[in-house]
């Protein structure tokens, strides 16, 4: 019937945005339809179930938008600042981990996870004696810078995320303890992809540390495409995948969450792509509109960022 927005209760913006990427997601959706109902005097402490009451209120109501009070409360309780601004990334970190701990199928945690989870591999090789170690981790998302070391602005998405692959020496005081030499000496760092998921998160890491401590924001213009194809922009050496694996890193994108402002103060919208309707949408709190793809270009950055 329509996209629904939701109201600010208080800063809440943030949390708007990150919400309605998540239930725009036809493939979430139906991961968070299946949970487990909780008892009664767990439910509204219960963060998966708190979401699927406000998916259900947000579909089955005729009004334009919907109060995320009831789910917003419910994280309060494990520490989710109300009335407070928040970090996009950082939110979508903290509302996941919520979901993943209190689904109680694994099938379903299973499938959470298949859905958003990145796995990578980690190597550092001493550059004396030649030894390496290898290890795999996890992620939510890929974090990309948006300079390079010599801060210098990464000019698109696909140079961001080739110098986030790219190998990096460690020298002079980075240099790591090597147990073969028995001392610290120059390192290669790399990372390679192993695993991609059916939703892929991008965080562009759009700040800096200043001389002064203080945290400047990157609103520089830096463009990304509708369609990426990881194969097109890793090369053999950066990915430890198979050819059935690697067949899957192609992507369309979905959303995007942008800021507007400055690192103590702004607002956060949503632009996301129905996945039923094909058509995209910017959400502005309970306001919602249709928008073309050239709308969405907006949240390439400039200085004056405006919806």
């Amino acid at each position: 019937t329509g996209a629904i927005g939701l109201y600010n209760i208080g800063q809440s913006c943030c949390l708007n945005s990150v919400l309605q990427v998540f239930l725009m997601n036809i493939h979430f959706t139906r991961i968070l339809r299946r949970i487990t109902v909780p008892p009664y005097a767990a439910q509204k402490r219960n963060v998966p179930y708190q979401m699927l009451l406000l998916l259900e209120k947000m579909q089955c109501g005729k009004q334009k938008a919907v109060s995320p009070t009831d789910l917003a409360s419910c994280l309060s309780a494990y520490r989710v600042r109300l009335f407070v601004q928040h970090d996009a990334a950082q939110l979508f970190l903290t509302l996941w981990n919520l979901l993943k701990r209190q689904m109680e199928v694994p099938k379903l945690v299973e499938e959470l996870s298949d859905l958003y989870v990145i796995c990578v591999q980690e190597h550092l090789a001493c550059q004396k004696c030649s030894l390496e170690t290898k290890r795999n981790s996890s992620m939510l998302t890929l974090p990309l810078p948006v300079l390079d070391s010599n801060s210098h602005m990464l000019k698109t998405l696909e140079d961001c995320l080739e110098y986030f692959f790219h190998p990096e020496e460690l020298t002079d005081h980075n240099m790591c303890f090597c147990e073969q030499c028995g001392k610290r000496t120059p390192f290669l760092q790399s990372m390679k992809l192993v695993h991609l998921p059916q939703t892929l998160t991008i965080h562009l890491k759009r700040f800096c540390f200043e001389t002064s401590a203080d945290v400047h924001k990157l609103s520089h213009h830096l463009p990304f495409p509708q369609d990426l194809d990881f194969n097109a922009v890793l090369t053999e050496n950066q990915c430890q995948a198979d050819d059935n694996e690697k067949a899957g890193w192609q992507y369309e994108l979905f959303a995007v969450v942008a800021h507007s402002g400055s690192t103590s103060f702004g607002h956060y919208c949503a632009y996301i792509r129905s996945l039923t309707e094909f058509k995209w949408y910017c959400f502005n709190d309970s306001e919602v509109c249709q928008v073309s793809w050239d709308d969405v270009k907006c949240t390439y950055g400039h200085s004056s960022l405006h919806w």
